[in-house]
């Protein structure tokens, strides 16, 4: 498969405006470059995703829980991979259909993400609606974070309820598998979003 490919859709009267302190309604230039930086952030979590090590903690064993994702590369905002088709503003909502050709290299990690032994995962997570400081990328970086919590919490259910005997640490590595969905509930961003997971290492608690 040489080119994915995705749906954005950009809310030309985001409620959540005042609080990122940027314009409102946003502007055609705005909206065009908030559908292209979303989704440069969702190719690089399909092609590239996440490293992740999990310490699962134990209370009864005063084990704190501990949980770290590390991005293992990125699609950058301009990359002429890059494309959007079949742009259209309906209802305040700018949507636009975003696709990215594969370099050779590319191409070989999204066929590992579908090689045998990868999982599939469904999972839901949150993040504030903006940051304590306003800044103009802040509305992305919310998004992100609620994509990563997302990630989170699907790791934690596998192999919290998947493994017989609960680990003591996992290690692997997660990527997105489609474009998300993305909605706004009790004053936050809600994703769902589905993944690939690869658990490389499980360490069991009888080695310690």
């Amino acid at each position: 498969q040489e080119v994915l490919r995705g749906r954005v859709q950009v809310d030309m009267e985001p409620v959540y405006a005042l609080a990122e302190g940027t314009a409102y309604p946003l502007d055609t230039a705005t909206a065009h470059r908030r559908v292209l930086e979303e989704a440069a952030l969702f190719f690089s979590a399909m092609i590239y995703g996440w490293s992740f090590t999990y310490e699962v903690g134990e209370r009864e064993r005063r084990l704190p829980e501990n949980f770290e994702l590390e991005r293992q590369g990125t699609v950058e905002f301009g990359d002429p991979g890059l494309k959007v088709t079949d742009a259209k503003l309906q209802d305040n909502w700018f949507s636009v259909w975003a696709d990215y050709r594969l370099s050779a290299s590319q191409k070989r990690r999204v066929g590992m993400w579908r090689a045998g032994g990868v999982r599939n995962l469904q999972a839901m997570g949150h993040a504030p609606l903006a940051a304590d400081t306003a800044e103009s990328s802040n509305w992305i970086e919310m998004k992100s974070a609620a994509l990563e919590d997302a990630a989170r919490t699907g790791i934690r259910a596998m192999l919290r309820q998947g493994e017989r005997n609960r680990p003591k640490e996992a290690r692997g590595f997660i990527a997105l598998a489609e474009f998300p969905r993305y909605y706004i509930e009790a004053g936050q961003w809600t994703v769902s979003a589905r993944f690939r997971v690869e658990i490389t290492e499980i360490v069991p608690f009888a080695v310690y």
